[in-house]
């Protein structure tokens, strides 16, 4: 406001200086639109607003009146009411060269506006300590001599603010005799925070249930307070204190007060609105505001816990777990969710969940492909999620079910296969013969071999080729091991591995020794419909890292509602769409279409066809569904060959796909419905009259044996072509071989 002149009049210049008071004769009414000369006299001290007569009519329901403090000499009422919320008052600090103008109300702003009009905002709170200051070398119209005529000058009450400034007034940390707190928490709370606010650190000498003494922790300064309790209530109030501090304050950047439940404090709110805000942003935040350089650890504690409370502790979820599990089968029938601890000691070892909606989605509208996968949680007690998962029609994910175990080993891969037979076994009359997609890790294939002895099972080819990489190093061999897998035919996939040998001929051998059933394409028995990868985990990694860190409830609970959210989008999108097949397939379809326009159809009889096309000749037999290529047979489409024999028959060729491609069946999968679960606080109460609830109530799952090891966490799983620098592969000048120094050579030469 410094550079805005009020003019007031023609030509006068209004001045405020240091020995000039503001006077305004007993008998001036000054109001809206009115044109009354204010006076500003020398020798003459007066105060508006002490008597009825003089009153500011601003044209609203209530009278505002424009008053002086009585700081001056006061000739009006003193019983006037000075505190009424649409009085404004004037006040003049003693001590103080300028004149200030303090605005004692509470719901008015008071501002000057563009066209030199002041302005009272209403519904604009004004704090206390807000004060309108003029300055001495600042001029607003006459000087000290001269009348003052107010001629066209309005005072305008409305709602917008032209200019205003709000100030956050920090909090009130002056300490005072008499001063009470609610309890000696309170009191020993507001302490440390004045102790930090003012920056000089604290030792407390007596602590109990009905005192509190300290001093300043610097030798010889005599600040001292002491704090008692009152009789017959927790209310604790300042005896004593000495306020005078000689030490000048703390030299160093930590603070003894700064403790790590005050960390906690400090950033309570924050962490209540953003759970992923890092420790070191609090460490950031915390010297910013305080001024305090913490450690590490002090900020990743304090952020602990609140979370420990927001979320509860991680023993308390291992505890919870079979009221959770009842509550999983109480919201969601027909699902299962079982929990089992070691008989000795009640230590949790397994923990299995599959919820309704997803069994009967897999079981009648999903392709009967399984893929096996695993992530090691990052929560205090360690542990390992397993997942087995399905694919949709449109080729998403679709979890079936998901274990959590105390370790990874052979005997819980073989638990979690059994179950997951037992789920299926229960739900469908004829089991289906599952193609089943895992690394070819021994447990995995031993339980395979075990609970589904008549499935095709497919390893991964993520996960062999990341075995190859790291034996080879050579993303030559790597591309060529991919297309190898990829290849439909026996003849294709002989010539990329001749390739191979060609380049390395231990590379050739290393992929020899791995049956060619077990992952490539034109040995493979089953059908996978494209899929060579069951990398779960990386595909659902955007949440999935944030869940491994959490208590295992928590956990679950996070899966439950991604799943339960889409389900629920999924649902939503397929009412949209409007064609036979879902979006991939009627791409797939329409690709096959504008290929099979320039191929040349023979017909043998009413179902065998000869399709010429610059490719070769390829054999169709729709009856069967089959072409010699084996696109048809591997991926459940017509491929292009047996495009072109249904148009020269003119057929339907989207009557020619499988069924789990349609957008019918596609509707079919997400159907069901996943239903929320209750908080914990309600548990009991809706456990109440269930006699198998009741029996769970009492049993007691521990945490696990397993802490996590000392160190930190890798945060992120690396895909494998994301790896970016190269190993150096050594070379022995001995035997030209790789993989060995000439010093540590042991070939035969």
């Amino acid at each position: 406001m410094a550079n805005h002149d009020l003019i007031l009049g023609q030509s006068h210049n209004l001045g405020l200086r240091q020995n000039q008071q503001l006077v305004l004769g007993h008998d001036h009414n000054l109001g809206l639109g009115q044109n009354h000369d204010l006076e500003l006299g020398q020798t003459h001290e007066h105060h508006l607003g002490m008597g009825h007569d003089h009153e500011l009519d601003l044209g609203h329901h209530h009278d505002h009146e424009l008053g002086l403090g009585q700081s001056h000499n006061d000739e009006g009422e003193a019983g006037h009411s000075y505190g009424h919320e649409n009085d404004l008052g004037m006040d003049r600090k003693p001590g103080q060269g300028d004149h200030e103008l303090a605005l004692a109300a509470q719901n008015h702003e008071l501002a000057l506006s563009e066209n030199n009009e002041l302005v009272v905002s209403e519904n604009q709170e004004l704090d206390d300590n807000l004060e309108l200051t003029v300055v001495e070398e600042q001029e607003m119209g006459l000087e000290p001599a001269q009348d003052l005529t107010i001629e066209q000058s309005q005072l305008i009450l409305y709602s917008p603010v032209i200019q205003a400034r709000t100030l956050s007034i920090a909090p009130n940390f002056e300490l005072a005799v008499g001063q009470e707190f609610p309890d000696v928490f309170s009191c020993r709370r507001a302490l440390r925070d004045t102790a930090i606010a003012l920056h000089f650190e604290m030792q407390t000498i007596k602590s109990d249930k009905t005192r509190f003494t300290a001093k300043c922790a610097t030798e010889g300064c005599p600040w001292r307070i002491h704090a008692a309790k009152l009789p017959g209530v927790p209310t604790f109030t300042i005896r004593t204190i000495h306020e005078s501090h000689t030490c000048g304050g703390i030299s160093h950047l930590g603070h003894q007060q700064a403790s790590v439940q005050w960390v906690a404090n400090s950033v309570e709110q924050r962490l209540k609105e953003n759970p992923n805000y890092r420790p070191k942003e609090i460490l950031e935040e915390i010297h910013r505001v305080h001024g305090i350089t913490l450690s590490y650890k002090q900020a990743w504690r304090g952020k602990e816990r609140i979370m420990a409370a927001m979320r509860g502790s991680f023993e308390e979820g291992y505890r919870l777990l079979p009221q959770y599990c009842d509550q999983v089968k109480r919201t969601n029938p027909g699902s299962i969710a079982s929990v089992y601890g070691n008989p000795t000691d009640n230590c949790f070892q397994h923990l299995f969940i599959s919820f309704q909606a997803s069994i009967y989605g897999f079981l009648n509208a999903c392709r009967p492909l399984l893929g096996l996968d695993r992530t090691f949680l990052k929560s205090k007690y360690l542990g390992t999620l397993f997942l087995a998962t399905g694919f949709d029609g449109d080729g998403a994910l679709f979890p079936l079910a998901f274990g959590v175990v105390d370790e990874e080993n052979d005997e819980n891969w073989m638990w979690f296969l059994s179950e997951l037979h037992n789920l299926l076994e229960i739900n469908t009359e004829n089991m289906p013969r599952l193609t089943i997609l895992s690394d070819r890790q021994k447990g995995i294939v031993d339980g395979v071999e075990a609970n589904f002895p008549t499935a095709f099972h497919g390893f991964c080819m993520r996960h062999l080729s990341e075995s190859f990489r790291k034996e080879f190093n050579n993303t030559m061999l790597v591309n060529l091991l991919w297309e190898a897998a990829h290849a439909l035919t026996v003849i294709e996939f002989e010539a990329k591995i001749l390739e191979i040998e060609e380049i390395s001929q231990d590379a050739a051998y290393w992929i020899r020794r791995i049956p060619p059933r077990l992952w490539a394409t034109a040995y493979f028995e089953g059908t996978r419909f494209g899929h060579l990868t069951a990398n779960i985990v990386e595909s659902l990694n955007t949440w999935i890292l944030e869940a491994s860190g959490l208590p295992i409830i928590q956990m679950v609970e996070c899966i439950r509602r991604q799943l339960m959210t889409w389900f629920n989008e999924r649902r939503e999108t397929s009412m949209q769409w409007t064609s036979i097949l879902v979006p991939s397939a009627e791409r797939r379809v329409a690709e096959a279409l504008e290929r099979a326009r320039t191929y040349q159809v023979l017909r043998a009889n009413e179902a065998e066809f000869e399709v010429i096309s610059h490719e070769g000749t390829n054999i169709v037999d729709i009856r069967n569904r089959c072409c010699l290529c084996r696109g048809w047979q591997l991926y459940g489409l017509p491929c292009a060959h047996a495009v072109a024999a249904l148009l020269s028959c003119r057929q339907n060729v989207h009557r020619f796909t499988e069924s789990c491609f349609t957008v019918a069946t596609y509707r079919k999968t997400y159907s069901q419905t996943i239903h929320p679960i209750p908080d914990k606080s309600l548990w009991i109460e809706f456990s109440e009259g269930d006699p198998d609830s009741n029996k769970n109530v009492e049993v007691i799952i521990n945490p696990p044996k397993s802490l996590r090891p000392p160190g930190r966490p890798r945060k992120k799983r690396v895909r494998a072509e994301d790896r970016g620098r190269v190993k150096r592969v050594v070379h022995c000048s001995r035997c030209n071989q790789t993989g060995h120094f000439r010093t540590t050579c042991a070939a035969p030469i």
